[in-house]
């Protein structure tokens, strides 16, 4: 009989839990695109400037990199953009969620991790209905293999892991240091210039390669391409070694946000 009232209990938190970060999600991207031209796909409309301007100034210089073909330095420039877009994007919204709803916590008992979990899930949303349509057609022309396309989720599904550790931290650091934005700023720069965004890894000095390495986002970026622009089968020794990351970042990240969590109504 406990048990059965235990996972009543624990269904029943599930299900609020899961209401929550509905309504959370839906006043967000409301919120973001009300009265917006195009909504959700300005969020693709970023990747795909960049993506022009990175080839104009450096594509004739690294398409020896992709088969001497300015295409190819597109289509990894544009890959890696939309990896990095979607990092700073979701882990920026993040950072300020928690203090941001410090009024509504201070009225109401919620769950406290919902709100960096709404900020990640609303461009999720944003990325099914933007930039994954036009990778899922690029790898289609690419392999032309369905496999590929669906390997496609494995590298966003470390993304995701990344974003939502990464979420959890910066969410929680937030409550004590409110110069954060500032700093995080430069964080961001940081593991923007040290991914092969706008130049291939295979430039990189190798005595330069194992501090590269430390960034979370290069083996996701090498995995999504690789899948993406390669043709071949999907390397899933790339895609094992971004989900480890993914999951290691993951559980530091909620970690650091439990061991906090208790103080956070004192500052807010």
């Amino acid at each position: 009989m406990t048990l059965s009232i235990q996972k009543s209990l624990t269904w029943l938190q599930v299900r609020r839990y899961w209401e929550l970060l509905h309504v959370l999600v839906m006043r967000n991207l409301k919120v973001r695109y009300r009265g917006s031209l195009l909504g959700v796909y300005w969020s693709l409309l970023n990747p795909l400037i960049m993506t022009a301007l990175y080839s104009a100034i450096f594509g004739t210089t690294f398409a020896s990199y992709y088969g001497n073909s300015i295409l190819n330095y597109v289509l990894a420039a544009f890959t890696a953009l939309v990896v990095i877009n979607f990092f700073s994007a979701s882990t920026s919204q993040a950072l300020s969620s928690v203090v941001g709803n410090g009024a509504l916590l201070n009225k109401i008992r919620l769950p406290v991790s919902v709100f960096p979990v709404s900020m990640i899930v609303a461009n999720i949303f944003q990325f099914a209905v933007g930039a994954f349509p036009l990778l899922a057609a690029i790898t289609l022309i690419n392999s032309k293999n369905l496999v590929n396309v669906l390997a496609l989720l494995f590298p966003f599904l470390s993304l995701v892991l990344v974003c939502t550790g990464i979420g959890f931290l910066v969410s929680a650091l937030y409550v004590f240091f409110r110069d954060l934005p500032y700093f995080y700023e430069l964080v961001i720069f940081i593991l923007w210039i040290t991914s092969p965004v706008f130049y291939p890894a295979a430039i990189v000095p190798s005595q330069v390669k194992p501090f590269l390495a430390l960034n979370p986002l290069s083996p996701i970026i090498e995995s999504l391409r690789q899948i993406t622009l390669s043709g071949n089968l999907p390397d899933f020794s790339l895609i094992w070694g971004a989900l480890l990351s993914g999951i290691i970042i993951l559980s530091l990240g909620w970690v650091c946000f439990n061991m906090w969590r208790h103080k956070f109504m004192d500052l807010l």
